[in-house]
């Protein structure tokens, strides 16, 4: 009996002991669990405190550079090109016409814009410089009834301080004004509209 006994205070002694280390390894696992838990919302919040702002790219030039000489197809038949001369350009019929942009004619010392333009029942061809300014962002036209249309705008390599631009319209009775505006939007020369 006192056998039996002993063997049962040695079960009972074992039991005691490994209830503590049994509840030790829980408590060690809940707490690493909650370190991992911790360490993983650390982890999710860290990067976001570290982001540096990323810089916005410029803009790209609204002008299209060219090669002098090279023939750009303005639409419906039309074809603009540029030299160090000036401004060249023909029709559907083949004519071809010439505006200089050093003979005197423009004030390349302040900012400017010409209008010519060829057209009929079926619309209007308008092309014109503008110059005086390497920051040229948009030539604007508005016709008699308040409706704009923003031209195309082509230049030469080398930040040139002309170039040319262009843009068909609905045929009207009247031409409308021209206006060139700055990258920053504000206007720095302008025509106004004409009756033919």
């Amino acid at each position: 009996m006192k056998k039996y006994l002993s063997a049962v205070v040695a079960v009972a002694a074992a039991a005691t002991i490994a209830a503590p280390a049994t509840a030790t390894a829980t408590a060690e696992t809940t707490a690493a669990a909650t370190r991992s838990t911790v360490a993983t919302t650390v982890t999710a919040v860290a990067p976001e405190a570290r982001t540096t702002p990323v810089r916005a790219t410029p803009a790209p030039s609204p002008v299209r550079t060219v090669r002098p000489g090279e023939r750009v197809d303005a639409g419906q038949g039309w074809t603009v090109w540029l030299t160090r001369q000036g401004k060249y350009w023909s029709g559907p019929d083949g004519f071809e016409n010439f505006r200089s942009v050093v003979d005197g004619n423009i004030d390349r010392t302040q900012p400017g814009v010409s209008h010519q333009s060829e057209g009929g029942p079926d619309g209007v061809f308008h092309s014109g410089l503008y110059y005086g300014t390497r920051a040229a962002g948009r030539v604007e036209l508005t016709d008699a009834d308040g409706r704009k249309t923003v031209a195309t705008l082509v230049a030469l390599p080398g930040r040139s301080d002309w170039g040319v631009w262009y843009v068909h319209t609905g045929p009207s009775k009247s031409g409308p004004a021209v206006a060139l505006y700055d990258r920053s939007g504000k206007l720095l020369a302008d025509l106004p509209a004409w009756d033919f």
